[in-house]
């Protein structure tokens, strides 16, 4: 930076301590528990030099003494920070009028919160309105934000680098309405939709497996593999371990045997980072990552660590802590005129919900974007990163629910921003956008029928069932990094009784296995010990059709009114396949292989004409089986990246998404993930 470049800096520091001054002084005006003053009352000139030796003060010590304090706070959970930046910027303001030279300045502590959030809300908006206006102290502020100070003054390669922006459960339909609704101006301008300017982008739909959940989806789109990934949640007779996606310890069992499959790091192996995914992809650069999130050896491994780059700037805490609170505001209006309103179909949106969709929406999604940013700004070759703001607000609102489009509208204001970080970067990047899957509507099997597929699982069985339907976990996830924040485990991952089936869910795909028999059972042997179990699920209304081993046919596909279909007539006769549409032989046979498929896999119904499911957790808009919008995600790609539909071919499975993807970094000469298979990979 030369010398205009510092004058430049001069100038813009001392206007925010001026603006700064002007607020404290007139916040004293307004606020009867603060003054500038001595009780027998000053001259106008004395109250001016002690405001502005307070702004000063409170300045300096934002400045030196904040991020100390949050690097401190690494320890307390992230959920809390936010809580907590009220308080510590009251704080600062309390000490700053302790150590004015001019002796005056009081303020009440409950005031002092006040004033600070107003000082810091204030500078904030003036320095950043100064720094657009220059290039360089624009690019200076947003490498600050998201601390790569170590990145800043090495060099880059001078290709092309690639960035992803992946908008969880945001699904192909969902984006093509935002954008023709005017939800979506970035992505519209992208795609040129008013036909006045060429486009800059090309929008692709893809098709999922049959898991279409984040833990498949995005472990296929980093590492290559979604082998012997049956659901969100199974259970694992061979380890006698519910595994959950979301769940730490799963997630980092899971990318190790993805990479042990295919004998490679991941897509982000080199110069890569990874910002708020389950998975890192192999990325050196990792901040809020779920499969490191029990590391515990040093700040860089852990998963809440990336919240410091971003906190450490008080103004930028004191924004989003009130947009915390704003959200949760937001959430209980909402929630409550869906109550009044009597919107059908609904779940419950009481308890801790309004915390973790402010979590959600607001500071993971600032936190992240900060992050790719600051990657943007230090050159790094590719980045891969999750917003699951719009996954969150649909699983309970609705897919198509006015709060979810409204949270649309948020995320492509965030593009727009990683768009504008991309201008100032040092080398020049292709910005890639896409989802992981979409989102299926419907009433949820327990509101439609009255009882759980455990329930249903329990009376097929001859045991007793519950007269108070229980609830099942939901696996948003939010939830997920909500818990890497507190630091806290799943709960649903101990053993399980052995002497009842296990049932679990993941969207409207249900999974039951009996854990007393080591192997995956049959039908023969499931219809020997319960006659009526397989009968009862498959005539059952609300389910569309169930995949069961068999000992005379390897696999079979199970309907209603006696409907038993082998897995390899499929192609000749779908039966009840036939109306989950095209790819769902290929996915339920795909599956059938898997070690760890369960012993009985139940599809809920599906109304082709309406694209509506049953949810056998508690959500109106749901992921994670076949069925609708929730197996057709998208990708949005630039033009001057090759067509990701080679050859004409349908683009199926996160798998070849990571092919895709891997291309794309080759022509952009940047680090390629070999195309030959390791040793160790298998055709699945």
């Amino acid at each position: 930076m030369g010398w205009r470049g510092v004058a430049g800096q001069i100038g813009r520091s001392v206007t925010v301590w001026a603006v700064s001054t002007l607020t404290m002084l007139l916040l004293a005006g307004l606020l009867p528990d603060f003054r500038l003053q001595s009780p027998d009352g000053d001259s106008a000139t004395r109250i001016a030099v002690t405001a502005a030796c307070g702004a000063g003060a409170f300045g300096l010590l934002s400045a030196l003494v904040w991020p100390v304090l949050v690097r401190m706070l690494l320890l307390v959970p992230a959920l809390f920070l936010g809580l907590l930046v009220f308080f510590l910027n009251g704080s600062l303001l309390l000490l700053a009028l302790r150590l004015n030279p001019s002796g005056r300045g009081e303020v009440a502590p409950e005031t002092a919160v006040i004033v600070a959030a107003v000082m810091s809300a204030v500078a904030s908006a003036t320095g950043g309105a100064l720094a657009v206006r220059d290039d360089d102290a624009y690019r200076r502020r947003l490498l600050r934000l998201a601390d790569r100070r170590r990145r800043a003054t090495l060099p880059c390669a001078s290709t092309p680098g690639l960035v992803c922006v992946q908008l969880d459960g945001v699904g192909h339909d969902v984006l093509t309405a935002a954008v023709r609704d005017g939800l979506m101006p970035t992505v519209a301008r992208w795609l040129a939709t008013d036909g006045v300017i060429p486009p800059t982008h090309r929008l692709t739909a893809w098709r999922t497996d049959w898991s279409s959940q984040t833990g498949a989806s995005q472990l296929g789109i980093l590492h290559g593999s979604t082998y012997d990934v049956p659901a969100f949640r199974w259970y694992e007779k061979d380890r006698g371990e519910v595994m959950v996606c979301n769940r730490p310890t799963s997630a980092a069992e899971l990318q190790r045997r993805a990479t042990a499959r295919t004998g490679e790091a991941g897509l982000l192996a080199v110069d890569g980072a990874s910002r708020g995914n389950l998975f890192s992809g192999g990325a050196g650069e990792q901040a809020l990552v779920l499969s490191i999130a029990t590391r515990r050896r040093g700040r860089e491994n852990r998963s809440r660590a990336g919240y410091f780059a971003y906190f450490s700037d008080p103004a930028n805490a004191v924004r989003t802590a009130l947009s915390f609170f704003a959200e949760i505001g937001r959430e209980i209006a909402q929630s409550t005129r869906a109550r009044f309103a009597g919107a059908h179909p609904r779940v419950g949106r009481g308890g801790l919900y309004p915390f973790v969709r402010a979590f959600a929406t607001v500071v993971e999604r600032d936190v992240v974007v900060a992050a790719v940013m600051g990657d943007l700004l230090a050159g790094r070759t590719a980045v891969y990163a999750d917003l699951v703001a719009y996954d969150e607000v649909a699983h309970h609102s609705g897919p198509d629910s006015r709060d979810a489009r409204q949270v649309l509208k948020r995320l492509d204001r965030s593009l727009a921003l990683i768009e504008k970080a991309a201008e100032h970067a040092p080398r020049p990047y292709r910005l890639v956008v896409l989802s992981d899957h979409g989102q299926s509507p419907g009433e949820t099997f327990r509101s439609r029928y009255g009882l759980t597929l455990t329930d249903l699982v329990r009376a097929g069985s001859g045991l007793p069932v519950p007269r108070g339907a229980g609830r099942t976990p939901s696996g948003a996830e939010a939830r997920a990094a909500v818990r890497a924040a507190l630091g806290r485990e799943d709960s649903e991952s101990g053993p399980a009784p052995r002497s009842e089936p296990v049932v679990l869910a993941s969207g409207n795909l249900g999974l039951v296995s009996f854990p007393d028999v080591p192997h995956r059972m049959s039908k023969e042997e499931i219809d020997a010990r319960h006659p009526a179990l397989l009968p009862t699920l498959a005539n059952h209304p609300g389910i569309g059709f169930l995949l069961v081993r068999s000992a005379e046919h390897d696999g079979v596909v199970l309907g209603p009114c006696g409907t038993e279909i082998p897995l390899a007539e499929l192609d000749e006769r779908p039966g009840p396949l036939a109306r989950f549409g095209p790819g769902a032989v290929d996915a339920v046979r795909r599956t059938h292989a898997f070690p760890h498929t369960a012993d009985i896999m139940v599809n809920s119904w599906h109304d082709p004409a309406t694209g509506q499911i049953h949810a056998f957790e508690e959500q109106i808009g749901s992921h994670g089986g076949l069925g609708g919008a929730q197996s057709r995600p998208f990708l949005l790609s630039p033009l001057t990246l090759s067509v990701a539909e080679e050859h004409g071919e349908a683009l199926t499975g996160a798998e070849r998404v990571h092919g895709v993807l891997r291309r794309w970094l080759g022509e952009l000469n940047g680090p390629e993930v070999p195309l030959d298979a390791g040793p160790e990979r298998r055709a699945a």
